[in-house]
């Protein structure tokens, strides 16, 4: 196997010929679906990955393994004044692991944000948003923890939801800690990792708890119940075609899991007013593109504070490609400063 860091090298000078070269190499010209352009590095990764299995044909440690490996390809180079400190939580069966992100220029007004990675509850770990919550902190101001939450199958529904219920009533009630504002915090998440964030601000209100500061949402899966049009549309997408969500469903939910449920598809949820204020985000080469903006809509409609973006020409799982793609690293960016002006509108 070839060496990690030569890998990334080859794949970095790959990355950064022309826009044209890049859809020549991919074996066609410009992919257009949907009223959309893709942009030609997903394009030229999505080309390169068709060769390879699909994770569908892997195990679960093996799907984690394959992942690992390729994300490291893609990631970015940590950013420039944001130290971490690994953590470990108490949790409902155990010890959570977690990593916390705090800045140089700290703002000790803002609320810390918890972070939920992607990964359909069955892959992905503290390194597959690292580089991510290194530009949210920094751009931000302001610490950023990241929670290693139980995968499926070994842990199936709702063993990872309840792991970062758990992580953000600990931060939330240890914040000065790390220099935040004390007694609250955001949640953040990227698609399951969005599907716990928006969760996590529903259950707060259920339970009559204070809501978070805020609720980031980046692609996020919140209706695993129901089909759109962009499941279609977008259905053999690169990384996240309609194959692997079913995949990953099929090793998150037990046998007795209701897909209707609001701990599942929080969009089934029938009244959204009174949640937390939302920035939520979508990519365009997604299946899951259409119910992250009904989403938004509906938040919008019940009188909740909202942010919507929509990054049309990137793919599924962009927050880990800052290093392989240049609009992803420039969204990443765009998205950490939309988190900062939502701060800053509390005050």
């Amino acid at each position: 196997m070839a060496d990690p860091a030569v890998q990334k090298f080859i794949l970095k000078v790959l990355l950064s010929l022309p826009s044209p070269v890049l859809r020549m190499m991919s074996g066609g010209g410009t992919v257009y679906r949907g009223g959309r352009t893709l942009d030609p590095r997903f394009q030229f990764l999505a080309a390169a990955a068709a060769k390879m299995p699909s994770l569908t044909s892997l195990a679960p440690d093996e799907a984690r393994a394959a992942s690992a490996r390729g994300l490291t390809a893609m990631s970015g180079p940590p950013e420039p004044g944001v130290r971490n400190e690994s953590l470990s939580i108490d949790g409902p069966n155990g010890a959570i692991k977690a990593r916390a992100y705090r800045p140089a220029d700290q703002d000790s007004s803002a609320p810390l944000i918890v972070f939920a990675h992607f990964g359909g509850g069955v892959i992905g770990d503290l390194e597959t948003c690292h580089a991510f919550c290194g530009i949210l902190a920094r751009i931000a101001r302001t610490a950023v923890i990241s929670v290693d939450y139980r995968l499926a199958p070994d842990h199936r529904f709702p063993a990872g939801l309840d792991d970062v219920l758990a992580a953000f009533r600990w931060a939330r009630d240890n914040a000065a800690r790390f220099g935040a504002a004390p007694g609250v915090a955001a949640i953040g998440g990227d698609s399951m990792g969005g599907n716990f964030a928006a969760i996590v601000a529903q259950e707060m209100k259920r339970l009559g708890e204070t809501q978070p500061a805020l609720q980031l949402l980046i692609y996020p899966a919140v209706d695993v119940a129901s089909e759109t049009p962009s499941m279609t549309t977008y259905g053999d997408a690169y990384p996240l075609s309609r194959p692997i969500m079913d995949w990953f469903m099929g090793h998150y939910m037990g046998p007795d899991a209701d897909p209707a449920d609001p701990r599942l598809s929080p969009d089934k949820t029938a009244d959204l007013s009174g949640l937390a204020p939302a920035v939520v985000i979508t990519a365009g080469f997604d299946p899951l593109v259409d119910q992250g903006e009904a989403y938004a809509k509906r938040l919008i409609a019940a009188g909740v504070p909202t942010t919507y973006r929509c990054y049309d020409s990137l793919a599924h799982g962009f927050t880990a490609f800052t290093g392989a793609v240049p609009a992803a690293d420039a969204a990443c960016r765009e998205i950490a400063g939309l988190v900062r002006a939502a701060f800053d509108a509390r005050t």
